[in-house]
C-alpha cells in the first residue's frame, strides 16, 4: 500500500465518531452488573478496565470484586450500539437513556443485582 493511501485511511479512521451505546461490566460469579450509557462506548470500557486495574475505580463494590476474583471473573462488553442517522433532530442522549432503561428493566426482571 502506498503512503498516500495509508495516510488517507488513517485520516478517515481518526474522523470516525466513536460508537454510542450501552456498556456492561458483569461479575460472572455473582451476576452483579454495572450498566452505563456512553457517547464513546469503547473509551468507557477502556476507562473502567484501566481504573479497575489501577485499583482506583469509583465503585467500591465493583473494585472489591475485581481485586478478589481478577479480570477473568468479569465480562466487559458493548451491549447495545446506537446508529446515529443523518437527521440533525436525532437526540442521541434520549436514545441512550431509553436503551439504558430497557436494559435495566431486563436485568431486574431476571433478578440480577446491580452495582
Amino acid at each position: 500500500m502506498d503512503k498516500t493511501r495509508q495516510a488517507a485511511l488513517k485520516a478517515a479512521y481518526r474522523q470516525q465518531a466513536p460508537a454510542l451505546g450501552i456498556i456492561a461490566l458483569c461479575h460472572l460469579p455473582s451476576g452483579r452488573t454495572l450498566l452505563e450509557r456512553s457517547r464513546n462506548a469503547p473509551g468507557a470500557l477502556n476507562r473502567h478496565r484501566f481504573e479497575l486495574t489501577l485499583g482506583t475505580h469509583r465503585n467500591a463494590r465493583l473494585q472489591a470484586d475485581w481485586r478478589r476474583d481478577g479480570e477473568a471473573a468479569f465480562r466487559c462488553e458493548l451491549l447495545d450500539a446506537v446508529t446515529v442517522p443523518d437527521d440533525p433532530a436525532f437526540d442521541a442522549d434520549a436514545e441512550l437513556a431509553a436503551l439504558l432503561a430497557l436494559h435495566l428493566e431486563q436485568l431486574q426482571e431476571r433478578g440480577l443485582a446491580l452495582y
